[in-house]
């Protein structure tokens, strides 16, 4: 990449793109996306997400959100407590 690639400066009028709404967006030149195209599909999640993903049932997510805003860090708390909890527990 030679330095005048670097100077260029974006001509997208970045105000009246975020001024506008979804109906405003043109789409006609993206094709739809078929059965097809759904079956060939693979979910990929970085894997520094991969890493924490945990499936949670959704009427236990439920109970965790209506108990305060922070219901992640709920979670944590009472998962370590479990395992602490197992720790002092002597070996069977």
């Amino acid at each position: 990449m030679s330095g005048k690639d670097l100077s260029n400066t974006s001509r997208t009028n970045w105000a009246a793109l975020e001024a506008m709404d979804d109906e405003g967006i043109d789409y006609s030149d993206i094709p739809p996306l078929t059965e097809e195209f759904f079956e060939k599909a693979t979910l990929r999640i970085p894997a520094s997400q991969a890493q924490q993903l945990v499936q949670i049932e959704p009427d236990v997510l439920k109970w965790f959100q209506a108990h305060g805003g922070e219901y992640k860090a709920l979670i944590n708390s009472i998962l370590r407590h479990y395992i602490e909890s197992q720790d002092e527990q002597p070996a069977v």
